[in-house]
């Protein structure tokens, strides 16, 4: 029986889009990163899910390898295209072009590692999830480029022992790890729901927030989670060049890696080395606004990246 799956989320088609960078990369400030001439170039994010649409418009050069660990696309494992459209969704959010049409992502100059472990059914088996963790671990670009984010908008009843140590092993190795809480919420911040990876303790766990910074209905409340992104009518890219809005944790999740990526290009340009694992973490949750909800439903609340870098260029 499959155990691992890509979280529901309501997707409405649209190609009728208000503007290029949608209400969440603003909600998030990426525009201020931006502006300092930062966008996440140089920075490599492998993104675990349904895979990608590789010759969408809007993720043009974007995209800088992958690989297919299901049975999909006769089980080629250099066919990595998005036959569902959960994975092409999550990828704009996270890398969209800033090229004056279609959406915009966080971090639109960054690279990503499109690693297709669910299949068109959406669900899957957690030793797909758990061969792509340790590809991306020890993948190498053509310039000797390596994952410095992985992102699994994803996840699935269960605590598998070899997960939990390939999400070590990822840990260890520098790359930060982010996985959205899950969409099994009730509405009650203290009726702890719980899947895995987003539950383990060495990962940024993403809730979601509406555009009027209140928690979404569906969202895990637990103890585990870390901080809160928009995931309420999020428009990106999807399948067969289009666009559509979708709401979920999986939504919100792309927010905080595409943060990532601007703020290891911002800090290690201005430190001149490369930041450990745990110094990306702390300057996340440094980059988080309070919102006056339970710590169990927002963590150290909603990113915000209005900061900037400035105040730390010589940290």
């Amino acid at each position: 029986m499959s155990d691992l799956h890509w979280f529901p989320s309501q997707m409405v088609n649209s190609n009728v889009l208000r503007r290029e960078v949608p209400y969440g990369v603003d909600m998030i400030n990426a525009r201020k990163m931006w502006d300092l001439g930062y966008r996440g170039k140089g920075v490599t994010i492998a993104v675990l899910d349904t895979g990608c649409q590789p010759d969408h418009p809007d993720l043009q050069g974007r995209i800088i390898g992958g690989r297919n660990f299901t049975s999909d696309h006769g089980g080629d494992p250099t066919d990595y295209s998005d036959n569902h459209f959960h994975g092409t969704h999550v990828a704009g959010t996270i890398a969209a072009n800033l090229n004056g049409f279609g959406v915009a992502g966080v971090a639109p100059e960054a690279q990503l590692l499109v690693l297709k472990v669910i299949p068109a059914s959406g669900a899957s088996s957690y030793e797909n999830l758990i061969r792509g963790v340790h590809y991306a671990i020890n993948w190498r670009g053509p310039n000797r480029e390596r994952v410095r984010v992985i992102s699994m908008s994803l996840g699935g009843p269960a605590d598998d022992p070899r997960l939990h140590a390939a999400v070590k092993r990822a840990v260890a190795k520098n790359i930060l790890v982010v996985c959205a809480a899950g969409n099994l919420g009730d509405g009650r911040a203290y009726s702890f729901e719980r899947t895995y990876p987003g539950y383990y303790p060495e990962v940024v766990c993403v809730g979601a927030i509406d555009e009027k910074l209140y928690p979404a209905g569906f969202t895990n409340t637990n103890d585990e989670i870390d901080l809160v992104a928009p995931g309420v009518n999020i428009t990106s890219t999807y399948i067969n060049s289009k666009y559509a809005r979708s709401s979920g944790t999986s939504m919100a999740t792309p927010h905080v890696a595409g943060a990532a990526a601007l703020l290891i290009q911002g800090y290690e340009s201005q430190l001149r080395r490369r930041l450990t694992e745990r110094e990306i973490y702390n300057l996340l949750m440094n980059n988080t606004q309070r919102l006056d909800f339970d710590r169990v439903s927002v963590g150290r609340g909603v990113l915000d990246l209005s900061k900037g870098i400035q105040s730390r260029k010589s940290s």
